[in-house]
């Protein structure tokens, strides 16, 4: 038997109340994680239990430019593999070509997110997530206007009509938005990553980090830069769920990269977690991502606007960023809000170049070419190489925030 919860409510980023209707299955086939060791088991849903046919269909519909209005992009667009499932714009394109005022997060372990979006403190479920690029509309992602567009397409392809059907073998109609949402969901919680050198070495390979890494690892943990408070445990993130946990961890975080007014404030474009919840203690806080893969994601920032690692290390080291000139001119290392632990510290060149060697050693090359993860159209060409150069984007994308 299936059963309902319904009207899921899941807000916007705008504010706005987005209604998604989910199911549960009870003939599914048991699902195996293939775990990186030590990694614990992602928190599922129940009425959304992962199997191989969910996974399976997902992976297409990732990938399949049917899911935007006009057909020129897929979720891929935005998240592609082999730079972690980002973009490397500043801020995403939309398929209208409108840009987001945000950057493409890194899809990386994102079954292990707690909250989803860089500022959303009640978005906690993907299958309510995905709804927010097929159907939203400020900016455009996908641009779908209605559901009637996509189911339509979907159920005129026998292909799917199969695939759906295997997936969710309860429904009498299987090709809902409810069964898109679920497929998907189930597909981007595979997209985990844990064989990078770094974990290599904490497996016992003690080849897998150079010696200008193993400093840097041993900085980046320590009291004197405090990058741990933020991105500590495996997955170097605070924002985190997994099966082990009572509760879920959240978390954002004011770090100093905007003060406008000298009282805290962000650029009026994005003011962060404040645009939901309206307290004040709240402008300018934001998820800290996960840094697994942090070498290949710039630009960097919720909005884009650091360019490379280097400057990232310089903004923390300065404990926060100075802009100079411009509508968003501002100290950001006097931030009232600011967090308490980007307080700035002194590196030597030496030391800023091992903090910099050991986040190059969090890359997973095999996950980033991982052929369960990869496109399944491969005859299609490949997404255009938009950031061959961060600055190069920086200086062309960059508007006023």
């Amino acid at each position: 038997m299936r059963r309902r919860l319904a009207l899921y409510g899941a807000l916007l980023v705008l504010g706005a109340i987005a209604a998604v209707t989910v199911r549960r299955d009870h003939a599914q086939a048991v699902w195996h994680w293939d775990l990186p060791p030590g990694f614990p088991a992602p928190r599922i849903p129940a009425d959304n239990p992962m199997s191989a046919a969910k996974v399976d269909l997902g992976r297409l519909l990732f990938y399949d430019k049917q899911l935007s209005n006009n057909r020129t992009q897929s979720c891929a667009s935005c998240h592609q593999q082999r730079r972690a499932f980002t973009d490397g714009r500043v801020h995403a394109i939309g398929s209208t070509g409108e840009a987001h005022r945000r950057n493409s997060m890194t899809l990386t372990n994102v079954a292990y997110a707690s909250r989803l979006t860089w500022a959303h403190p009640l978005l906690d479920r993907i299958e309510a997530q995905v709804l927010l690029p097929m159907f939203g509309d400020a900016p455009i992602e996908l641009g779908l206007p209605d559901a009637t567009t996509l189911l339509t397409r979907l159920r005129a392809d026998p292909n799917y009509v199969a695939r759906f059907t295997a997936a969710f073998p309860q429904d009498a109609d299987s090709i809902t938005v409810t069964n898109v949402t679920c497929a998907l969901a189930c597909f981007v919680r595979t997209l985990i990553s844990g064989n990078s050198a770094y974990d290599r070495y904490t497996r016992g390979d003690q080849q897998a980090l150079s010696a200008a890494a193993k400093r840097g690892m041993e900085l980046f943990f320590s009291e004197r830069l405090e990058c741990f408070h933020c991105h500590g445990n495996f997955n170097f993130a605070d924002a985190v769920d997994h099966a082990k946990l009572a509760e879920p961890e959240r978390a954002f975080h004011n770090t100093g990269l905007y003060n406008v007014d000298g009282k805290g404030s962000y650029p009026s474009s994005d003011g962060g977690l404040y645009e939901i919840t309206r307290r004040w203690d709240d402008m300018g806080r934001f998820k800290a991502p996960t840094l697994r893969n942090v070498a290949v994601t710039a630009p960097y920032m919720h909005d884009g606007s650091i360019a490379t690692l280097e400057e990232v290390l310089d903004h923390y080291a300065a404990g926060g960023r100075t802009i100079a000139s411009g509508p968003n001119a501002g100290d950001g290392h006097t931030s009232p809000l600011k967090e308490k632990f980007v307080a700035g510290f002194i590196l030597t060149p030496a030391e800023r170049a091992d903090v910099i060697a050991f986040l190059q050693s969090l890359t997973d090359e095999a996950f980033l070419a991982d052929p369960r993860f990869a496109d399944p159209f491969g005859s299609r060409p490949a997404e255009p190489d938009t950031s061959s150069s961060p600055l190069h984007e920086l200086a062309t994308q960059r508007a006023p925030r």
